[in-house]
C-alpha cells in the first residue's frame, strides 16, 4: 500500500496545500494520522475521487440496490445484520454474485476464487487474479472480510473414516455438491484435477446445494456422506470437519461504490473490534485482512 504525504497528496488530486487541510479537518478525504503527520493511501485517494464522479443528462449510471450478492458466510451475515448499514444479502455463490454486480443489480459480491494457477504460497491470490481478468470491471475495488478455513464436512464421529477426497474417491461415499460458479465448488473442481478424477468418479447427490448451510443440512439428515464448506458451517450444524485450506472471503465493488453510505458503514463496522470478537467465537476465520483494501484496478 503506497502513501503519500500531505504535499504529495495535494498535487496528486490537484488541489492546493491549504485545501487539502481543509478537508483534513473536516474529514472529508481519507487520510491517517501518524507520528503528527498526515498520511494518504493512494488508492483511496483514487476512490474517493471516483466516488463523487459526475457524468453528462444520459450518461449517468443507475445506483446499484443495497445489496451483497455472492457466497454465502456465517461471519458476513452477522456483519450485515450489526452494522446497520441497511445492506440485504442474496447469497447464490461467487460466479453469480459477480454477474450481478456487473450488470448493477447489487452493490457488492462477496468471493471465493479457486484455481489451479493459484498456489498457496503465491504472492497473489485467486481472487484478485479472478478481478484482474474480468473486463467488465475496470474499476473494481476488493476489500478483505476475513481468511477462510474450508474442509470437508462429515457426519457426527466420521463413520466413514474419510480425511480426505482421496478417502472420498476410494470409498465411493456419496458427496453433496454446490452449483456451478460457487467458490466451494470451484474448490472441489481444483482437487478433483489434482487427483486426475473428474464429476464422473464422484458418487454425486442432486440437486446441488444452494448454499454452505444447505450441504451441512443434507449431510446431518443422511442424504450425504461428506461435502466441501467452511468450518463454521459444520460447527454450526455439528458435523465433524477436515480441513483442507484456509482462502481469502473479500468483498468485491465498483470503486464508485466504496464511499457510498452503506458500504461506508458496513467497511467502518468491518474495522471494530466486535467484528474481532464474533470471528473469534466462530472456527475458522482469520481477521487480518479485514476492512483493507486488497486490490484497486
Amino acid at each position: 500500500m503506497e502513501f503519500l504525504t500531505t504535499s504529495e497528496a495535494a498535487a496528486y488530486v490537484r488541489l492546493g496545500e491549504r485545501k487539502l487541510y481543509e478537508l483534513v479537518t473536516s474529514g472529508a478525504i481519507p487520510c491517517s494520522k501518524v507520528a503528527g503527520k498526515w498520511l494518504f493511501p493512494r488508492h483511496e485517494l483514487d476512490l474517493w475521487v471516483l466516488s463523487g464522479l459526475a457524468r453528462p443528462a444520459g450518461m449517468i449510471a443507475a445506483e446499484p440496490p443495497p445489496i451483497v450478492g455472492g457466497s454465502q458466510d456465517d461471519l458476513l451475515e452477522w456483519t450485515l445484520r450489526e452494522s446497520g448499514s441497511g445492506l440485504a444479502s442474496l447469497t447464490e455463490g461467487t460466479a453469480r454474485g459477480v454477474d450481478r454486480l456487473q450488470r448493477g443489480e447489487v452493490i457488492a459480491a462477496a468471493i471465493h476464487f479457486h484455481s489451479d494457477a493459484i498456489s498457496s504460497d503465491s504472492a497473489d491470490d485467486a481472487n484478485i487474479a479472478a478481478v484482474r481478468a474480468m473486463p467488465g470491471l475496470h474499476d473494481a475495488a476488493l476489500v478483505g472480510l476475513a481468511r477462510r478455513e474450508q474442509g470437508l464436512l462429515l457426519a457426527p464421529g466420521n463413520p466413514k473414516h474419510l480425511q480426505g477426497l482421496a478417502d472420498v474417491l476410494a470409498t465411493g461415499a456419496q458427496m453433496a455438491v454446490r452449483q456451478p460458479g460457487a467458490g466451494a465448488q470451484m474448490l472441489l473442481d481444483v482437487l478433483l484435477r489434482r487427483a486426475s478424477a473428474g464429476h464422473k468418479d464422484l458418487r454425486r447427490l442432486e440437486p446441488p446445494c444452494l448454499t454452505g448451510p444447505d450441504l451441512a443440512a443434507a449431510i446431518r439428515t443422511g442424504k450425504a456422506d461428506c461435502g466441501i464448506a467452511t468450518h463454521a458451517a459444520a460447527k454450526s450444524a455439528g458435523l465433524d470437519f477436515v480441513p483442507l485450506l484456509w482462502e481469502n472471503f473479500d468483498l468485491l465493488m465498483r470503486q464508485r461504490s466504496y464511499f457510498r453510505p452503506p458500504i461506508q458503514a458496513l467497511i467502518g463496522f468491518i474495522g471494530q473490534k466486535r467484528l474481532k470478537q464474533r470471528a473469534a467465537d466462530l472456527p475458522g476465520y482469520d481477521t487480518t485482512p479485514a476492512g483493507q483494501v486488497r486490490f484497486a484496478a
